[in-house]
């Protein structure tokens, strides 16, 4: 559904559907009940200036009826935020696509208390760019390959290919170099697959029964001595789905959890970032046919893992 305000500073209006019934008589009667507790006076503000608005992009006002909507729109107000440090990299921009390097820790799009500090956001305000929208995501603590449309009029094209799962996607991690006490040994390379879900309000995905959805081919590149944590290894995963935490959940099943994850296979407390521990997964590279010029494209990441052996290191 079209927003009928512009995006702001980055960030979309909020939509907010307003129920059929109930004991309100009017719109700002409801957002009362919702967050009055927060901001009264805010919200009796917003109304009163016109920043609240319908589907036809009028303003609302104190009495407008409760069913005289069923969406409304406004923006939120924005806390502070500190600054990630990390920064993102542009690997190539045209009249269709935009393509990044995502770094460890930012968040692909705007959520809970990440807004401005998400890569989308970013690159809308750096780039003035404010109907860029992401063909796919990235886990926070994931780096890599990042796509983004800069076009609303060809973007059907590219999400099409997206659905029919007709984009390659590679990624790296770092793991042990064999599976953890308890588990068997994996004879690579090795294909997983499950059932997978994962609630929005629950932090991690689980594996459930049922026919798979989730996919992975996993492939072991190259053991490596990396000191006091003993034998490690450099992997190349290649999924053929694309469900959240799915390359995290797979490795762990192994008995190989990616270094630095603090979701899987143990969930630990939360903590502050620790810039200098990142997830050790990394969006290689992407490639697909362009559906605009017909021809076969592929995008790498300029990226390296940190827990990675320099390039050139003999192998274990």
């Amino acid at each position: 559904m079209q927003s009928p305000l512009p995006v702001r500073d980055g960030v979309n209006a909020t939509r907010l559907r307003l129920p059929s019934e109930g004991p309100w008589e009017t719109a700002m009667d409801y957002m009362m009940h919702r967050w009055g507790h927060i901001d009264p006076q805010g919200i009796e503000d917003r109304f009163d200036a016109g920043e609240i608005v319908g589907g036809d992009g009028l303003p609302l006002d104190r009495t407008t009826k409760l069913l005289d909507h069923t969406f409304i729109w406004y923006y939120r107000s924005l806390p502070p935020e500190t600054r990630i440090p990390v920064e993102l990299s542009i690997l190539h921009q045209d009249d269709h696509l935009l393509v990044v390097d995502k770094p460890h820790f930012l968040p692909t799009t705007p959520g809970g208390t990440y807004i401005q500090e998400s890569a989308l956001v970013r690159l809308r305000n750096q780039l003035n760019l404010p109907d860029l929208i992401p063909m796919h995501r990235l886990d926070r603590m994931t780096a890599g390959i990042l796509l983004l449309s800069t076009n609303p009029q060809t973007r059907g094209k590219y999400q099409v290919l997206f659905e029919k799962r007709e984009v390659q996607k590679e990624y790296e991690c770092v793991s042990a170099a064999e599976p953890a006490p308890g588990f068997p040994t994996v004879d690579f390379p090795v294909v997983v697959r499950n059932r997978m879900t994962k609630s929005r309000s629950y932090l991690l995905a689980e594996v459930i029964d049922g026919d798979p959805n989730a996919e992975t081919r996993i492939v072991r590149e190259e053991t490596f001595d990396a000191g006091q944590h003993g034998q490690r290894a450099l992997y190349r995963l290649e999924p053929h789905s694309g469900k959240t935490h799915q390359l995290r959940v797979h490795m762990a099943s192994l008995g190989l959890g990616i270094v630095n994850d603090a979701f899987y296979p143990d969930l630990l407390d939360k903590a502050p970032d620790d810039y200098s521990l990142p997830l050790q997964l990394l969006a290689r590279g992407i490639s697909f046919r362009d559906p605009i010029s017909g021809k076969p494209v592929r995008y790498q990441s300029a990226l390296t893992l940190s827990g990675a052996p320099p390039k050139g290191l003999p192998a274990a």
